[in-house]
């Protein structure tokens, strides 16, 4: 039972961090993804190395994706495997969550049209131009998609995802 959390240069430490010991104290396996494996770093020095390439990991085998924020989401949309591996995960309807300016990712992978999410109130014009209802709040679940605005929504969306891994 394996989630897969992207990273990419830029990273928010927080939101990435914090899922990443949450699902493993959940018991699931952490797997960081990045568009290549290698070293990245976060917005404020915090290296962290991806165990995976994106075109490496077989959707099939996760259990869920996390998608954290900071200025990763610009860089990761740029890659078309990680667009590919969460519209994967998307279309398998597993637990999808995204954080921050994430949304920017769920944008770029087409998968926000007709649905409610939310993200950072700066990407707000974008999601809704993309054919999301946005809303100020969090967490926002729509199906399997749980989606927070930033950090202080840390433990509602992480304990929603959570809750999505399991079943409920």
């Amino acid at each position: 039972m394996t989630v897969a959390i992207l990273i990419e240069d830029l990273f928010n430490e927080f939101e990435l961090i914090y899922p990443y010991y949450r699902v493993q104290e959940a018991g699931y396996e952490a797997l960081l993804v990045g568009p290549e494996a290698r070293v990245y770093r976060s917005k404020g020095g915090v290296s962290m190395k991806a165990d995976r390439a994106a075109g490496e990991v077989d959707p099939g085998a996760l259990a869920g994706l996390v998608i954290p924020g900071g200025y990763a989401p610009d860089r990761l949309r740029r890659h078309p495997e990680v667009l590919e591996l969460v519209r994967a995960v998307d279309r398998a309807e597993k637990p999808l969550a995204a954080i921050c300016h994430a949304g920017w990712v769920l944008i770029s992978a087409g998968v926000v049209a007709g649905r409610t999410l939310t993200g950072y109130f700066s990407i707000k014009d974008d999601l809704v131009n993309a054919g999301a209802t946005y809303r100020d709040e969090a967490p926002v679940i729509d199906g399997h998609l749980v989606t927070a605005r930033d950090p202080r929504d840390l433990p509602v969306w992480m304990a929603a995802f959570v809750g999505k891994l399991r079943g409920a």
